[in-house]
């Protein structure tokens, strides 16, 4: 009879990733309620502080390719959610806001998002870490790898 392997320490990789699809699951069920892609929820967040944000940034913080950006940004602008304009200080750069429908469509689906992440069995100061650990591990992890030579022979 063998004896039970130690159980093992749960692979962190692992456990991002399967949070991150459940979540993006979730997340799909509430946003096909109300008409909206996830790439199109990322970019009506990024802009929902009123500010505007270039589009190249957008780019960035939304992990889209420009290409893709701007024809997703082109359908906001169809559906009246966003609007772009010239930025006033670099006549070259082009920035994107939230229209009024766009800040309404935002306000609804970020209530629904509350509501179906309320239910989870975590309190207030657990969701609280929860944040400051992935924003610590987001921020720690966004420079390029640095790449560690492996022994002779060894991948």
């Amino acid at each position: 009879m063998t004896a039970p392997q130690p159980r093992q320490p749960p692979d962190l990789v692992q456990l991002l990733t399967r949070a991150e699809r459940l979540m993006a699951r979730r997340l799909t069920a509430i946003l096909d309620g109300q008409g909206c892609s996830p790439d199109g929820w990322r970019v009506i967040t990024l802009l929902s502080d009123g500010t505007g944000r270039y589009m190249t940034d957008i780019a960035e913080q939304a992990f889209l390719p420009p290409a893709t950006l701007t024809k997703l940004v082109d359908h906001l602008v169809d559906d009246n959610l966003v609007y772009r304009r010239v930025d006033v200080i670099d006549r070259r750069r082009i920035r994107a806001y939230l229209t009024p429908r766009g800040h309404t469509l935002h306000q609804r689906i970020s209530a629904d998002i509350r509501a179906s992440l309320a239910g989870l069995p975590a309190s207030d100061s657990d969701r609280e870490l929860l944040v400051e650990l992935l924003t610590q591990l987001a921020t720690a992890i966004s420079d390029p790898p640095v790449a560690h030579p492996h022994p002779a022979g060894r991948p």
